[in-house]
Formats: C-alpha cells, structure tokens, sequence
C-alpha cells in the first residue's frame, strides 16, 4: 500500500495508523534504484522522518503535523516485540506472515479497539481472512467503486425530449453550425462537452456547449460520416466515431480521451485527425506518440538503437493505421495509391509523414514542454494517475493531447480499472470546457475480430 501510494498514510481520516518494524525493514529493501516502486519507497520514508521530529513514539505521532488536515489520527510504530503467535502454523521469515501475527497480538493485546490490516496484496488479505483477522483492500486511489459508472460522453435523450423541451427555444446559425438554447429539467443533467442524440421524428445530434441552472446550449455536429467532410480520406462509421471526430478536430478542445474495445478505431482516429491538423490545417507542427511499455507476454529484454527504435517494436498498431490512411488518403499530399506496385513505406509522401510523427518514451519526458504538438498517448490504462499527470502537464501552448485506452485490457501490476490513471482524467476533466470524451461502443475492425471479442 505504502509503495503503491507514497501519501497512503495521511489518508485514513480519523482512524490510527500503526507500522510493524517488518514494513520497514521491507520500505529498506525497496528503496534503492530509479523505479517508480524505488521512488514511492524513498517517498514513504522522507515522509515518517519528518513526523517523526524529536516525538515521544511511544504516545503516537500526530498524523497532521505536516499540514495533512483531513489526517486527525496518529501514527504508532512498533516499539516492543508483540506476540505473534498464529492459530494456524505459517512458515515464519516471510513478511507477510511476520504480519499477520503482529495483526494477531494487536487484537489480542486490545480487544475493545477494531484493528484492520489494509493491503493491496490479495493473497495476504486473503490469508488474514483465513485466520478470522479482518483485511480490507486500500480503495483511497480508487476514481470510482464500479467501471460501469464511468462517464461514457454520451447521453441519449429520451422520447419526449422535444415535448417538454422545445418551448421557448432559441437557435442561430454560427461557424457553419445551428445552435439552440433549451430550457427543461434535463438541462441540469447535461455536462458541458457531452454529447446528446434523439433518434425520432425530429433526430438530434449535438454537443452540449453549456449549461446554467434549467437552461442549456447545444451545437450540431460536423457529419464526418459523409465523404465531403472526410479526415485525411477517412470518414466515420458510427454515431460514437463521429462524436469523437467532432472532439478531435475541434481547436477549443485541448484534452481528448477515448475509451473502447479493440477494434473500435481509437488510434486511426486520433492519427487521421493529427496528420489532417497538422499537414493540411497546420494547426500542429508535429505529432507525438508515446505508450506504457508494459509486454502481454515474457519481456523480450534490452532493444538496441535510439529512443525512436528501441520504441518502434511497440509501435506496430502505429505501422499498421499508416497503412490504412495511406490507402485511404490516394491523392492527399500527392500520395501514390496502393495499387501501383510500389511499396507504401518507401514513398515520397510516406516520408514526409514519419518526419512529422515522433515516438518518444515516457521514461524521458520529466521537465518537457511541448508547443503546438499534437500528442497521442496510446495504452493509457496502464499509467498509474501520477504518471498520467506528469505526461498531461508537458503541454505548452497551442498542444492537444489524445489519451486513448482500454480499461479492460490492464497490464500493470496492482492497477485495477477504478485506480487506472484512464480512469482518473476521464472523471477528473469531467464537464472542463476544453476537454472532452468518448468510449466508442462499435468494433469497425472486422467481422472476425467483432465476433471473437463477444465469442472469446
């Protein structure tokens, strides 16, 4: 817990805190290296040294003495050898089993006080559970208790929208899109930058714009499902594609997240609208692609090259959407089509392309500032919220950021979908004016790989 969360300790409200000298026996052996574990480890124990100070630890260290206000416990430390003695016989030397028994001794030694072990350790707490101790998981990094409740984008107005909506309803026409003020009791649901659709008689598909009290503004869309309004060759195929097209093209929108399956379209989209900004528009001057390096599989080890090829192995999905926009955009910068024989990465335009696209690692980007960039960070459900917000806070003026992600699809250790960094900024830039998001809900990629994503 401690190693995943340096601050875990302050965020316990009211309760005590009590550390068996095992835990830092264990912070000792994490600390060393350059590790994000490393780091947190180093973290935890510049934070006990300093509330430590000249205290007596035998009466407890008031919590909120750095400043943490909502922290109103005290922090014990383990000052005198505790029976350990379990019910049931646990090899002895292992941390975990060291303990559980102090956990053990605790409630023996004061049974009117309720004593938890909190862990993110699954097997621990199950063990704990075993010996009738009771464990709860540390859910303080958790964004939202149930995935299912995460902000989708989205909102489907209902049959009889326009009925107890369309009084006194205002409109015009501004930057080539019709506008309206509504004013009804589902104006107060609306989140600025969502999207809402009605399918009926008089269909519907807007973007809320903004919202005060029982009233609120909606924009219609760019229909980029249509050829005319195509984005480097590619147009939309379903309603979440072009909602999202709509948040990528858009220069008020700086902050960009979309959420889906495989196969949804999340990366061809946001690569389509990058190269359309930033070679036909110029809004860009570059796009920049980085990704949590985190294997499915066994680690293949050390990459030789630089940064750009030691990064091009997880870069393959960006190889394979070029593909497909190369091919789709015959024409757009002189591009030769794939028909001609000739070899797509070896083109003239192809090359031009990769001048302007940038693989960076992440490892590299503390202190970074980027200006005019068009930056896509892909497998973003494998950053924790710290690293997700060293990356968001590289931008400079005049730069977008896309995050694209899966949140079903975690690799990294002891993240989970509630605690994923994706997570975090869908709900925190939640309803901002310059940020905007969609989980698309289609896989366009192919018939085989719809069916083996429901079949499988």
């Amino acid at each position: 817990m401690l190693l995943h969360d340096p601050s875990s300790l302050f965020r316990f409200a009211e309760h005590d805190v009590f550390l068996p000298m095992i835990v830092l026996e264990e912070l000792d052996h994490q600390k060393k290296g350059m590790s994000e574990v490393a780091r947190n480890a180093r973290q935890v124990s510049r934070h006990l040294d300093q509330l430590i100070g000249t205290a007596d630890l035998s009466k407890g260290v008031p919590l909120d003495a750095l400043g943490n206000a909502d922290a109103l416990g005290s922090l014990y430390f383990q000052t005198r050898p505790t029976d350990t003695r379990l019910p049931l016989e646990l090899p002895m030397g292992k941390a975990d089993n060291v303990i559980l028994g102090i956990v053990h001794g605790l409630r023996e030694e004061n049974p009117k006080r309720e004593i938890v072990l909190v862990s993110k350790d699954i097997n621990m707490r199950l063990k704990a559970r075993a010996l009738g101790l009771p464990a709860e998981d540390y859910l303080n990094d958790h964004v939202l208790d149930d995935s299912d409740l995460l902000y989708d984008g989205v909102m489907p107005l209902p049959e009889n929208f326009w009925n107890k909506h369309g009084k006194d309803i205002e409109s015009w026409q501004q930057n080539g899109l019709t506008w309206y003020r509504v004013r009804g009791p589902l104006c107060g649901q609306f989140i600025v930058n969502e999207f809402v659709y009605y399918e009926g008689e008089m269909p519907l598909y807007a973007q809320v714009r903004e919202v005060t009290g029982k009233s609120a503004v909606l924009s219609t869309l760019r229909d980029f499902s249509h050829a005319k309004n195509s984005v480097w060759g590619i147009t939309t195929r379903n309603r979440e594609q072009n909602f999202a097209l709509n948040l990528l093209m858009n220069p008020d929108i700086d902050f960009v997240s979309l959420l889906g399956q495989a196969g949804t379209g999340k990366t061809l989209l946001a690569l389509a609208s990058g190269l359309a900004q930033t070679f036909e528009t110029k809004r860009y001057t570059e796009i920049i692609i980085t990704r949590a390096t985190v294997p499915v599989g066994d680690d293949i080890g050390f990459l030789p090259g630089t940064e750009e090829e030691k990064m091009l192995p997880w870069m393959g999905a960006l190889e394979d959407n070029l593909e497909v926009l190369h091919q789709g955009a015959t024409g757009a910068l002189g591009a030769p089509g794939s028909g001609n024989g000739q070899d797509w990465t070896k083109t003239p335009a192809m090359d031009l392309i990769r001048s302007r696209i940038k693989l960076k690692s992440m490892n590299f980007m503390r202190g970074r500032t980027f200006l005019n960039k068009f930056l896509i960070i892909d497998e973003a459900q494998n950053l924790t919220p710290k690293q997700m917000k060293t990356l968001v806070t590289r931008a400079g003026p005049g730069t977008k950021i896309v995050c694209l992600g899966n949140i079903a699809q975690i690799d990294t250790p002891y993240l989970t979908e509630g605690s994923s960094g994706l997570t975090y900024v869908v709900d925190r830039f939640k309803g901002w004016p310059h940020a905007g998001h969609i989980t698309l809900q289609r896989g366009e990629r192919s018939r085989l790989a719809d069916y083996a994503s429901d079949a499988l």
